[in-house]
């Protein structure tokens, strides 16, 4: 028969025996080869509008559909853009006619016009001299009134100054167009040619192409609706990358390094095992978010971290929880990609 003393002395000894026992489990968990992670499953969406307000004509995609990168998503109705890209090319075509006629110079045509022009005022001022002349010797034999001498004296000058005139327009049309005009011309036909570009631009964007692969997750609007850069006309997930977004304790994550395998587990799939890697290690601890943990573990810091995953089959979902098995003895790989090794 054990005294109460001795039974105290067992229970003592029990007690730390199962203390004991707990920390050791509890370390010994801590200290595996396999760090288990729980987490869900995350994509990157994409919001795709048009950058010019105008009516939507036609949407080719449905909700659900899977998409090529290039793909026609949808199209705006194209008439006000073709006008106006059909007015900016008229623009160019007049400016560029405007610079070549700079360009070529004076044709010949002009140069003899301008020559003849002058030869016909020295003409006029001959004959205007020997009117002059002419009526000096009357007015002196007073055959002739004064007023007729100074008339006469007019025309000469005329006759003088219109000559003066033509011989200048003479020389600059053999000179041809000033450098000034022509590269006014050419300035012109640069921001002409910008406006072309521009139109060109805004043709090309009433038309909506998939950036990426992936699936139409929402049709927002509707053929008939107004389309702005403001208002999204379809939300597209992409498929690559995508990852599992899980958190680490500050303990565990030395254990972590970028490019270590990993394996992941879906509840809707329970046979099937996804391959993955170590893709993003967050630099800053946060509290657990409220959906992953207990109300007790919330309190905890954490790290986020990312495991980008393979899903050659389409069968991971955005939002749906995996589980995360990482060995931590593996080396990690060099260059991570879901492409099969050669």
């Amino acid at each position: 028969m054990i005294s109460k003393p001795g039974l105290y002395l067992v229970g003592g000894v029990a007690a730390v025996v199962l203390v004991a026992s707990g920390f050791y489990l509890k370390e010994g968990n801590r200290h595996t080869d396999a760090l288990i992670l729980y987490g869900n499953i995350d994509i990157r969406q994409v919001e795709l509008s048009f950058h010019d307000p105008e009516r939507v004509e036609q949407i080719l995609v449905q909700e659900g559909e899977r998409v090529k990168r290039g793909q026609l998503l949808a199209t705006q109705a194209l008439e006000r853009f073709e006008y106006s890209r059909d007015q900016a090319a008229a623009k160019v075509d007049v400016q560029q006619h405007q610079l070549d006629k700079l360009l070529h110079g004076s044709r010949p045509q002009e140069i003899g016009k301008a020559g003849n022009d002058v030869k016909a005022a020295e003409a006029a001022v001959v004959l205007a001299k020997k009117e002059l002349a002419r009526l000096q010797v009357l007015v002196k034999r007073k055959l002739s009134s004064a007023e007729s001498l100074d008339r006469a004296q007019a025309q000469y000058d005329a006759a003088q100054q219109s000559l003066q005139a033509l011989k200048q327009q003479y020389a600059l049309t053999e000179i041809g167009p000033r450098r000034e005009d022509i590269q006014a011309a050419q300035a012109q036909l640069k921001a002409d040619q910008a406006a072309l570009q521009l139109a060109d631009k805004v043709l090309a964007d009433a038309r909506l192409y998939a950036p990426q692969d992936g699936v139409v997750q929402n049709r927002i609007l509707e053929p008939g609706d107004m389309a702005n850069a403001q208002k999204p006309v379809l939300t597209l997930a992409l498929r690559e990358p995508f990852w599992a977004r899980t958190y680490v304790a500050e303990a565990d994550l030395g254990r972590l390094r970028y490019g270590l395998p990993a394996s992941l587990a879906s509840d809707s799939f329970p046979d099937k095992s996804y391959r993955g890697w170590v893709g993003y290690m967050s630099p800053t601890a946060e509290f657990t978010p409220k959906s992953v943990e207990t109300t007790e573990l919330r309190t905890s810091l954490v790290y986020q971290v990312r495991i980008y995953a393979c899903d050659p089959d389409d069968q991971l979902r955005l939002g749906m929880p995996v589980t995360v098995t990482i060995d931590t003895r593996q080396a990690p790989m060099a260059q991570p990609s879901c492409e099969p090794a050669p």
